[in-house]
């Protein structure tokens, strides 16, 4: 009791690191946006007679981008959240994955397990290190507490199992940690790229109104400015429904890693005992 209680304070104090790591990072990603658009893309170098209030200077991507509005800095914000979460989620899974690989490792706990060798496949475990090898280190433990006291396989079995979901519940909860965020930014950076699209159109229609007379060029100046904010937003949107993708299959691998020792370990119970009865 004393352990698990131990392993809940450690997860719930490193779940709400991660929580204020989740926040800072959101707060400085946009911080970032902000100051790139207005002192890098909006440094007067990039325009004509050095006033970046008017065109910008013929083929100056920077100066362009910063043409795209007050919507820009934000969709910059929201790409670097994208980059910034998925590194995160990448060092966090491959951690929880352990030292070595996790298919390799699961089948040499399979084998010493078939073996009969608790104690070799508990060190496997102690030697992989990870989330995965937390999980199946606490199953072949209670597998070795169920064997002591000499329980019939059908108790075993659920004892085993419960005890594996338990420390599933322990240690797979943070793979998931920041996901909803990666998964959100696949909808607001498109939402904000239209916006703004949007904004930037009424911007350049409403200039074209003014002026009084069509003028063409200004058009297209205004409408490539405003496509800049679709093109950023889908950027990111790209980004982060690549990486949501491929995080989750990574997870769903761990998850079925665990699966496959917690088998194992309640099978070779059920050998056990059926050869005693034998």
């Amino acid at each position: 009791m004393t352990k698990v209680s131990n392993e809940t304070v450690e997860k719930g104090a490193s779940s709400k690191g991660t929580s204020m790591f989740a926040a800072f990072a959101i707060v400085i990603c946009l911080l970032i946006g902000f100051l790139i658009w207005k002192f890098v893309m909006g440094h007067p170098s990039n325009f004509e007679n050095g006033d970046n209030t008017g065109h910008p200077l013929p083929g100056n991507y920077l100066g362009m981008v910063y043409k795209g509005g007050f919507i820009v800095p934000a969709l910059m914000g929201l790409f670097l959240m994208a980059v910034v979460f998925s590194f995160e989620r990448f060092f966090v899974i491959s951690k929880a994955a352990g030292k070595n690989n996790v298919e390799k490792f699961v089948k040499n706990v399979q084998v010493l397990i078939g073996q009969g060798k608790i104690d070799e496949a508990i060190a496997e475990c102690d030697a992989q290190q990870g989330s995965v090898a937390n999980v199946v280190r606490a199953g072949l433990t209670k597998y070795q507490e169920v064997r002591r006291e000499g329980f019939d396989s059908e108790k075993a079995t659920e004892t085993i199992q419960k005890e594996i979901d338990e420390a599933t519940s322990l240690e797979m909860p943070m793979l998931e940690k920041n996901m909803t965020i990666i998964a959100t930014l696949v909808s607001i950076g498109t939402l904000m790229g239209l916006l703004g699209t949007v904004s930037g159109m009424i911007k350049a229609f409403s200039g074209l109104a003014a002026a009084g007379a069509p003028d063409q060029a200004a058009l297209a100046t205004g409408i490539s400015e405003a496509l800049i904010n679709t093109a950023t937003g889908i950027g990111t949107s790209t980004l982060s429904i690549i990486m949501y993708n491929v995080f989750t299959s990574k997870i769903d691998k761990l998850t079925y890693s665990i699966d496959e020792a917690g088998f194992a370990i309640t099978q070779a119970y059920r050998r056990l005992k059926g050869g005693h009865a034998a």
